[in-house]
């Protein structure tokens, strides 16, 4: 009977997803809308998402806009904004909100940086627990006589290039991130 490797494949995916999201979140000097996804707004009792009560748009390479739906929520929107302490300066005028991203020093640039590796160090600390528990359930199995030594080393080195493909898909990640940082 073959390791099966899709639930493992399926956590790898789910990994790097995440990772990304977590890069994304990660202001360079250039507008992107990602950085307000884990902005929450309180607005009726619920605290929302901004792109579920506003549409978000980037002006120009340093400035967002964000157009409520109902204008009354753009101060709702704005303070949620300051308090998310994102780096970002905020103003409100009749049409919605602007979020203005200032220019990078390098000194920020480095903490960036050092930041966007902490991620990727909490990212292979992740990676390595589930690869430690594949390969503790390969010897569980081996071990119950399902399969033998030679199956098990196999599975291992199988597991091994998923482990490969994974860091090689977060560094490329991470360069990508700091590329944007630089620029």
């Amino acid at each position: 009977m073959a390791y099966d490797f899709k639930p493992f494949q399926a956590r790898i995916a789910e990994i790097t997803e995440h990772f990304g999201r977590e890069l994304s979140g990660i202001r360079t000097g250039r507008a992107t809308p990602a950085i307000l996804d884990g902005v929450q707004v309180e607005l009726y009792g619920t605290r929302m998402p901004i792109n579920q009560l506003a549409s978000v748009t980037v002006e120009d390479s340093r400035t967002l806009r964000i157009a409520p739906w109902n204008t009354a929520d753009g101060k709702e929107v704005e303070r949620a904004i300051v308090s998310a302490n994102l780096g970002v300066s905020v103003g409100a005028d009749e049409k919605g909100v602007r979020v203005f991203f200032p220019e990078l020093t390098s000194e920020r640039r480095d903490m960036l940086m050092k930041l966007a590796k902490e991620r990727l160090e909490e990212t292979r600390k992740q990676l390595r627990h589930e690869r430690d528990q594949v390969q503790s359930d390969i010897d569980k199995r081996e071990k119950a006589k399902e399969y033998g030594e030679d199956e098990k080393f196999r599975y291992r080195d199988e597991m091994q290039k998923h482990v490969d493909a994974a860091g090689k898909m977060f560094e490329e990640l991470l360069r990508k991130k700091e590329s944007e940082i630089s620029a």
